[in-house]
């Protein structure tokens, strides 16, 4: 069903060109291309700052059906939100429902990616799309309208954690343990996981040197881009492993933890973003279903003798945690606190906040 709707061209790297009805902004958009292997969670998704620069394709076919909950503020964050706005560049999907039903829906799909001038098309053949990306790996692309183009960019030349990063200190006062909270582009949910763990958390700028604040431990976040341009991140984080305080790495956070160590990281062919990778715990038999937003990854075989592998992906054998064999450091590469997805994980938080006392 069009609803009337204007046309646009979604346009590929390699010449591939599909047109799609628009329900977003008709502003045109290049980014990196990826997909997104869940089923429910749009607005977690586009507000995740991992997904900045990208222009997303959902693979599950329908879109907009639950609609989108109001901006409700909880510990001075957006309650229902990743961040304080949609992060993606731009937004694919096979099917459209204007027509919304949820208990805390406010607005349409369409109307929120109007207000945030973010563009998005439905009507496209994502499958096809998603294939061609398995093989050919990530690209740039771009939505375009009528005669109006642009150049085709890849952002993960920028340092886009300091574009997502807070750019002042912010303290969210709970208990009486303490972590500063590296912010490269944090999802509200990690926040949250350790207000309710009852741990104040001082979240800092991406460059923030963290080392002279009285803290318990130091949480590197998520966030987008290659995490070999956080270099100043990188460095203070060498120099709290040196001091022995307990620390944490999420996604692009435990990425930065194995430069610091020494390791090298690699961009994957497509990545992995979805809610259902399957990440074998090490020298166990234990198998968790995690939900996961990245495009780079630790080349394990580049770790120093006293890291070692903690998490590997079950699908293709790439790294997905790291751990010191006798220090308190810890690097998850997929998502504890889900937003959407499983929380299968958590007890991570719970390790972290024993290794703080």
């Amino acid at each position: 069903m069009d609803y009337g709707r204007a046309k646009g061209r979604f346009e590929l790297a390699d010449g591939t060109v599909l047109e799609g009805f628009s329900f977003g902004a008709t502003t045109p958009a290049t980014g990196e291309v990826v997909f997104n292997t869940g089923m429910v969670g749009y607005p977690e998704n586009l507000t995740d700052p991992s997904y900045r620069g990208q222009i997303l394709i959902m693979t599950w076919p329908l879109a907009g059906n639950y609609g989108v909950p109001g901006n409700d503020l909880e510990d001075g964050m957006l309650r229902f939100f990743e961040s304080d706005r949609i992060q993606v560049s731009g937004l694919i999907v096979a099917d459209y429902s204007d027509h919304y039903s949820h208990s805390t829906a406010v607005r349409s799909l369409s109307n929120w990616l109007i207000e945030e001038n973010i563009p998005a098309l439905y009507g496209l053949d994502t499958r096809m799309l998603t294939k061609r990306l398995r093989e050919s790996g990530t690209m740039s692309g771009r939505v375009v309208f009528g005669d109006h183009s642009l150049d085709f960019e890849d952002p993960n030349k920028r340092n886009l954690a300091a574009e997502v990063s807070i750019t002042e200190p912010i303290l969210y006062e709970r208990g009486a343990k303490r972590i500063a909270l590296v912010d490269c582009g944090v999802k509200n949910n990690i926040i949250r996981a350790f207000l309710k763990r009852d741990i104040s958390v001082l979240r800092v700028p991406w460059d923030f040197d963290f080392n002279r604040e009285p803290v318990d431990g130091v949480l590197i976040s998520n966030g987008p881009g290659d995490p070999s341009l956080c270099t100043s991140t990188v460095d203070h984080v060498r120099k709290a492993m040196e001091c022995n305080l307990p620390m944490l790495g999420i996604c692009l956070g435990s990425q930065i933890m194995g430069l610091a160590a020494g390791a090298k990281t690699y961009k994957m062919k497509f990545g992995h973003r979805g809610q259902n990778q399957p990440c074998l715990e090490m020298g166990t038999s234990r198998c968790h279903i995690t939900s996961q937003n990245h495009g780079y990854a630790v080349d394990a075989s580049t770790l120093p003798q006293d890291w070692r592998e903690w998490f590997v992906n079950h699908n293709d054998e790439t790294n997905e945690g790291i751990l010191h064999i006798s220090r308190p450091f810890f690097g998850a590469q997929f998502h504890p606190e889900a937003s959407p997805g499983p929380d299968d994980t958590e007890f991570i938080f719970d390790m972290f906040a024993r290794a703080l006392s």
